[in-house]
């Protein structure tokens, strides 16, 4: 029982060295004077700024919070758990109390049913409500909150913005069956857009992400929250997707494999500290598998996006050991079952080693496949397993929707690792990571790889890269933007400073609030895309392709004489054009000047503006559909004039110049 333990009491009973450790914790969390002024380094000063440049709020923010930044508070009943009434056993220091005091009271809190996935018999954890939910995970420790006070500072308060903070722990399915949590998120979202006249902006943090990619699919599903295909266009703005694992962790593997999640920075200093101090590797790893959300963030794509034996898309050249091996043992046996494994084999090695209601649980929640063909993908659209995956499924019927994918990028990450047999006895785990194996890029049996310091950069990076250029997974044409953030840490912050590309730390990086506000102001077309690590060059390695129909001609190798050749025939077209206008204009009797005017600018400038239309030509194709000439023509025109000057010369070749003459020529006559 808790009643009557204050911190005060348990420094006085802890060993010294535990104290130690404590306090060392506490000041890289910000308690000491100086360390909350090392991050306060930008409070309210991003802000600020645009709010000078005029940029004040427009668009209804609602937050989704990533995985275990939510904090977790009782609100049983019964006699086991009164002591722990309203108190956050997650996120807070009721949680280390709890894990000093009563270790196994605290286990039976946080793990659901093994059977069901919901709450345990006499046990009713909830999430936390309301910006308090997510803005700081224990006293010090800030995640959400330096967003909150820089939208604040351009005119954001409760009325116009939202924190839609979810229960991790829970499978997604689980999410609406328990809380009913997607249909009030749906309702939420109708109600800012109701009052405010304005679409809403949603702003999704790692596993957020994946939780609103299957909201998408499940507000426009009959099944689900039956909004229909347009649902998405009509409510929502943007959506900006911060370090969105969208194929998962790699890391979430060893996790429930074998309970090791040391340096973990989904955890803070004091959650890791207190899960491997107080809990051994097979009591964490039951913990974690008796947390179906936490396996949402396994790894998706399978060999197609991560490797195989002797390859992966993001292999450095001259590299010993494959990023492909996932799993690697110094002395395979075959024999004993102990070989090198890919991703494919590590997820099937997991599922035959572990007890059969985790098995079920995984595979009744979630899918970690590729799905090749757009049959394929519309067919996955009427089974909810499949939505939280970008590979199976596609981005929501919605033209007008845009989506910001900011992530960091230039931290050593978590990428495969050296297993070794274990050796304990009393053991019930049969592998364990060799952390005794350090060198070059391996540490403590840790492979690295890219990314942001949790989540590889191919899970952060492919689809917003390449995934979501192809017809099945965005067949609606929506507008995708990238800006990567290279992680430049300060190394006087223990946060990493304003330039900070880690994980977590980035929501309080000074340029991603900067475009987190410019998008919530309405000004996200201002935002220019910034790639500058290898994601183009790893995407294209990986072995999922576009459909045959929907591709368009590679570049050659010679991009800059082929834009050439393609920027000559578009003079060439245009001056054919200019010869009929003008036979047109003088057969109609018309004033040169007063068919100038039509355009608004100078006729040869108004050619090659309109010639240029042909490079959105499929997609209008696509989206006017059955209509007549003069109807697409329309459609055409209007889509131009919202995406003008972001055209190119090399998309043009080969997209039917015929008919952009005998639409330009219709404009005319009509």
């Amino acid at each position: 029982m808790l009643e009557g333990i204050t911190m005060d009491s348990l420094m006085d009973v802890l060993p010294a060295g535990f104290v130690k450790d404590a306090r060392d914790l506490a000041v890289s969390a910000g308690f000491s004077k100086g360390e909350r002024e090392a991050l306060n380094y930008d409070s309210f000063s991003v802000g600020l700024r645009l709010k000078a440049q005029g940029i004040h709020a427009k668009h209804p923010v609602i937050m989704i919070p990533g995985v275990i930044s939510t904090g977790l508070e009782s609100w049983g009943t019964t006699n086991a758990s009164l002591p722990y009434f309203r108190k956050r056993l997650w996120g807070s220091w009721s949680m280390m109390r709890a894990l000093v005091a009563d270790k196994e009271g605290w286990k039976r809190h946080i793990m659901l049913d093994k059977r069901t996935g919901l709450d345990p018999p006499g046990i009713k954890l909830r999430a936390a409500q309301g910006f308090d939910a997510a803005d700081f995970f224990i006293t010090g420790y800030w995640i959400w909150s330096k967003i909150l006070e820089n939208l604040a500072t351009i005119g954001y308060d409760p009325t116009n913005s939202f924190t839609a903070a979810y229960d991790w722990r829970l499978s997604y399915a689980n999410l609406e069956v328990r809380d009913q949590y997607f249909t009030r998120l749906k309702t939420h979202i109708e109600m800012a857009k109701n009052i405010s006249n304005k679409k809403v902006v949603l702003v999704s943090h790692s596993m957020g992400g994946q939780v609103l990619f299957y909201f998408m699919h499940w507000v426009a599903s009959p099944s689900g929250g039956n909004g229909g295909d347009d649902w998405v266009d009509k409510y929502v703005d943007s959506w900006i997707n911060i370090s969105g694992c969208m194929l998962g962790a790699l890391k979430g593997l060893p996790a429930v494999l074998s309970g090791e999640m040391k340096d973990t920075a989904q955890l803070n200093a004091f959650a890791v500290y207190g899960l491997e101090k107080f809990l051994n590797k097979e009591e964490r790893a039951e913990i974690f598998r008796a947390m179906p959300g936490i396996s949402s963030m396994l790894p998706i794509g399978g060999d197609a996006v991560w490797g195989n034996a002797t390859w992966a898309p993001d292999d450095a050249p001259g590299q010993e050991v494959s990023y492909g091996q996932f799993l690697n043992f110094k002395n395979q046996n075959t024999s004993t079952g102990y070989r090198n494994l890919t991703v494919s084999q590590s997820l099937n090695y997991l599922f035959n080693t572990t007890e059969d209601w985790y098995h079920k649980a995984v595979e009744g929640s979630y899918s970690h496949g590729v799905a090749h063909t757009t049959a394929e993908v519309e067919a996955n659209e009427k089974d909810p397993r499949k939505w939280i995956n970008p590979l199976e499924t596609r981005l929501p019927l919605a033209p007008n929707l845009k989506i910001y994918c900011f992530y960091g990028i230039g931290k050593p990450t978590e990428r495969s690792y050296f297993y070794r047999h274990s050796d304990n006895p009393l053991s019930s785990l049969n592998i364990t990571i060799d952390t005794g194996l350090t060198q070059a890029n391996i540490d403590h049996g840790v492979i690295l790889g890219e990314g942001d310091g949790t989540v590889n950069l191919l899970s952060v990076g492919y689809m917003c890269n390449r995934g979501w250029k192809y017809h099945r997974y965005n067949p609606a044409g929506v507008k995708v933007k990238t800006y990567e953030m290279p992680h430049e840490p300060d190394r006087f912050s223990p946060r990493g400073g304003p330039n900070t590309g880690d994980h977590v730390d980035i929501l309080g990086r000074q340029s991603l609030n900067d475009l987190v506000l410019r998008v919530a102001a309405g000004r996200g077309e201002e935002i220019e895309e910034m790639v500058v690590s290898r994601i183009g060059e790893y995407a294209g390695n990986v072995k999922i392709e576009e459909e045959e129909q929907y591709k368009v001609k590679e570049d050659d190798g010679n991009g800059e004489e082929r834009r050439g050749r393609v920027r000559d025939k578009i003079e060439e077209k245009a001056q054919e054009v200019l010869e009929v206008l003008e036979n047109i204009v003088e057969n109609k009797n018309k004033n040169k000047d007063e068919l100038t005017g039509s355009f608004g600018f100078g006729m040869r400038k108004g050619l090659e503006f309109y010639v240029r239309l042909c490079a959105i030509q499929h997609d209008v194709t696509r989206r006017h559909k059955g209509k007549s000439g003069r109807r697409a023509w329309l459609g055409w025109n209007k889509a131009f004039w919202q995406d003008k000057g972001k055209m190119n010369y090399t998309s043009c070749e080969g997209m039917g110049f015929d008919m952009v003459l005998l639409f330009m020529i219709q404009y005319v006559l009509d």
